[in-house]
């Protein structure tokens, strides 16, 4: 199944628009799991084991493992999620912006050795940083467009000309160019509703991945009214550090459901 029609049907069946953000951070682990060598690997698959059917999406932030050293067990995480969760979708949080050969080399990390479902990159170097991931055809490919961040807005809010803004020429590119097998979405941040009302009107149905609820303290409910397909559907609303870290203790990972279960209905209150 290819990654449009998997996030479809786990939006479906989850009747969730809530995507679990996977950030392992060793300092805020529970004291039991710190020393052992596979921490990352069971704080992680605690985690997605609480929460697979309150999720739409899992994100694991490559970072994170990167500078654990814990590649491996990104590799084990994301093994386990298809072998016991194989109907949520994994996306590797990346935000790759090479081109040509090395983007090649990306796209073969992201869905040959990792088995990610969809990758997040960066458009800066324009459809040259895109192409290369093209020929995964059955893989969702996430493209920046107008981020949660404050610092976004130097980019991505440039006027281009006749009051059109940068961030809303990515939209419309991905949207119809950069997207011709069907497998594109787009980051848009729950930090600008208007925005993001704004992208969903230039995209139609288009998938948005929406970062920025949570402790980046955007809102739900703006977030949902504007982002939503008229179907209800369209979104993958990240949360990442207010699921993961909801606990301290051994209990963390039922924390962590009561948290994401929290978050799914409180945007489902507002899908309809």
């Amino acid at each position: 199944m290819d990654f449009s029609s998997k996030l479809a049907a786990a939006w479906q069946a989850n009747d969730s628009l809530l995507c679990v953000g996977l950030d392992p951070d060793r300092a805020k682990f529970p004291a039991h799991l710190k020393d052992r060598p596979d921490a990352v690997f069971e704080f992680c698959r605690a985690i997605v084991d609480a929460t697979a059917d309150l999720a739409c999406a899992f994100k694991p932030q490559i970072a994170y493992f990167a500078a654990l050293r814990a590649e491996d067990q990104l590799e084990a995480l994301i093994t386990h999620i298809h072998a016991r969760h194989p109907r949520v979708p994994v996306i590797l949080d990346a935000k790759r912006g090479d081109i040509g050969a090395t983007a090649t080399q990306y796209a073969r990390e992201a869905f040959e050795r990792y088995q990610a479902d969809a990758l997040t990159v960066n458009p800066y170097m324009g459809f040259d940083s895109v192409e290369p991931y093209l020929e995964w055809k059955d893989k969702g490919l996430i493209v920046l467009c107008r981020t949660s961040n404050p610092g976004g807005s130097d980019l991505q809010n440039l006027d281009i000309g006749g009051g059109r803004k940068l961030y809303q020429h990515v939209a419309e590119l991905v949207a119809t160019k950069w997207n011709p097998h069907g497998q594109a979405a787009l980051v848009t941040g729950a930090t600008f509703p208007q925005e993001l009302a704004e992208v969903r009107a230039i995209v139609g149905d288009l998938p948005l991945l929406v970062p920025g609820i949570g402790a980046q303290g955007g809102d739900v409910e703006a977030t949902v009214k504007a982002g939503r397909t008229p179907s209800g559907m369209g979104l993958m609303i990240s949360s990442s550090r207010a699921i993961l870290y909801a606990g301290k203790g051994e209990d963390f990972a039922d924390a962590a459901r009561r948290v994401a279960e929290q978050t799914r209905d409180q945007v489902n209150s507002f899908r309809n």
